[in-house]
Parts: C-alpha cells; structure tokens; sequence
C-alpha cells in the first residue's frame, strides 16, 4: 500500500501536470463506490472548480477547490494519469474532465481506494484524530515522540505506524528508520529515552525525504503521476531482507511479526 513518500511522489507529479489554472468543467463517474460509496453529489460540487493547490495530509490527496476539497486514498492500486481520448483503460473509476480539453483519470484494479468530498467546515472523518506530519520539525520532534510513548509497553515499531501519534509511516519505512537509528523494532516504546527519540525522529524524517526524492518504492503496482515507478526498493537497508547479511555489520538479518506486520532487523545493529 502507498505509504507517505509514494503519495507526496503521486501529489507532487499532480501538481506539474495540473499547472496553475486547471478547472474542472465536470467529472465522470463510471461506478458508485470504491472501498466505500463515491458521494452522489461529487461530479455536481465539482463542476466548474478551479483546483487552486494539490494538498496531501498523511496519506490522503486533497484537491482544494474554493468550494470543497476532492478527497482521495489510493488504496493498494490507485494511480492518477492524464487520459487523452483514445486512452480509456480497464479499472478507469473516475475521468475529471478539464476545461481546457485535459482528462485526469482515477484507475484502482482492486477497488480499495477512496474518492470523497472534504471542507474547512467539515472535514471528512477519514482526516479526524491524524498526529503530526513527519516532515514537519515544528510539530514531530524528540520531546514530541517522547511524550508519545511514555508509559507504552507496545512495540516502538507499532507506535511510529499509529496515524494517532505520527502520519505516513508504514512498514517500509517504520523498518528502515528504527534501522538507521539503531532501535530493535520490538523495543517497548515507554523504553526509549530522549536521546533514541531523537535518532529515531531524524532517521524518519531522513528516510521518508529520501525515499521522496526517489520518487518512493515500487514493490508491484506503485506509478508515479507521469507512469514510471520509484526506486527507493533499490536502497532498503532491512525490508524484505530476512535471512540476508547486514549491510552495515555482515550480520545476519532476522524476522519477527509485530503488530501483525513481517518485521526485519538486525540483531547486531539494533538494540
């Protein structure tokens, strides 16, 4: 599933193909429901919007209009492409059909994704209860994490993944940061002192800017706005790795299940 860096990759991508005058004339709908049904007013609210910004809050895409906000998760399969005529595909869920002729258009093969309607006013419950953004120092911080975990006997693994305590972390690179900082993933969070949170936060925050930079990490499905994949995968330190050497000590790398998820670590690097 997308996580933080594949979705700002998919928002960035979106913003230079929309420019800075895109206006939607009107949306089609060719089904009523994803993971959840598609609000029925969507294509009416919609219609005649100047999209102003492109916006992403955790792992969801917002396009603001001064009227509503287009809200949308990509789920496992969701890609956005611009569509010309004659470039209609299989699984196309949703064509928004711009004034000036240009055809954005929704594809998700396995239907998890979401497209909803968002406002200032009321905001979807989708975005209610979401912690800070990772890549905002004003906000995620060591004292910030620390106050976070205090008193957790959970796994410190389980609590970077909590959208509660901070947004955008999945299991790639909940995995590859607790690498970098030198934290079993398995460590009770109540356990790490300011000074692991403080090289936990920084290695979050460096590997998920990294991996942004690398367009994300193309497992299987993953495209970029313009089509191609990532390639992050290629710099995975730990992730899908289990049985291999340490890249940094030889050691060799195990696996364990936490929080339900395959989580790999080093057992010499990692304490």
């Amino acid at each position: 599933m997308p996580e933080l860096p594949e979705v700002e990759t998919v928002r960035r991508g979106l913003e230079t193909l929309l420019g800075r005058s895109a206006v939607i004339d009107h949306v089609e709908l060719r089904r009523r429901d994803l993971r959840a049904p598609i609000p029925r007013d969507l294509p009416r609210r919609l219609a005649g919007q100047p999209i102003i910004a492109v916006r992403r809050r955790a792992k969801y895409l917002i396009f603001d209009t001064p009227a509503v906000g287009l809200l949308c998760h990509l789920g496992m399969t969701g890609t956005w492409r611009l569509a010309p005529p004659g470039d209609e595909r299989t699984h196309d869920h949703c064509y928004v059909h711009l004034a000036d002729g240009r055809r954005l258009a929704f594809r998700d093969p396995r239907r998890f994704g979401l497209l909803a309607l968002t406002t200032a006013a009321r905001p979807h419950a989708a975005l209610t209860g979401l912690g800070p953004e990772p890549l905002d120092a004003a906000v995620f911080h060591a004292d910030a994490l620390l106050a976070a975990c205090r008193g957790r006997r959970a796994a410190t693994k389980a609590v970077i993944m909590d959208q509660a305590v901070v947004v955008g972390v999945g299991n790639i690179y909940a995995a590859e940061a607790l690498f970098r900082a030198g934290i079993r993933p398995a460590r009770p969070a109540g356990r790490l002192g300011r000074d692991r949170c403080e090289r936990l936060v920084g290695a979050i925050r460096s590997v998920l800017a990294k991996a942004i930079a690398a367009g994300g990490s193309t497992i299987s499905d993953f495209r970029q706005a313009g089509g191609d994949g990532g390639y992050f995968q290629h710099e995975f330190q730990v992730y899908d790795r289990d049985g291999q050497p340490c890249l940094a000590c030889r050691a060799t790398l195990r696996q364990r299940r936490i929080a339900g998820r395959s989580s790999v670590y080093c057992p010499g690097c990692q304490r």
